[in-house]
């Protein structure tokens, strides 16, 4: 799944979660969650995944510390 869907899914699901709701419709699909605590944990996973795929590599420093002993 790409990024950008991902994020509608996400905007979907805050959504329906913000409105109380635990039937989310997407894409011609519909997916109820059996309570609060299960579309809190989908939401929370969709984010990792984004997090993951819009992650950019980190970069690494080195460096050379030297001191005399004092």
């Amino acid at each position: 799944m790409d990024l950008e869907r991902m994020q509608a899914l996400l905007t979907a699901l805050q959504e329906a979660r913000f409105a109380g709701l635990r039937s989310v419709s997407y894409d011609g699909k519909t997916v109820t969650y059996g309570s609060d605590a299960e579309l809190a944990a989908a939401i929370r996973d969709l984010e990792g995944r984004i997090a993951t795929a819009s992650a950019t590599p980190r970069r690494r420093r080195w460096g050379t510390v030297a001191n005399k002993g004092l």
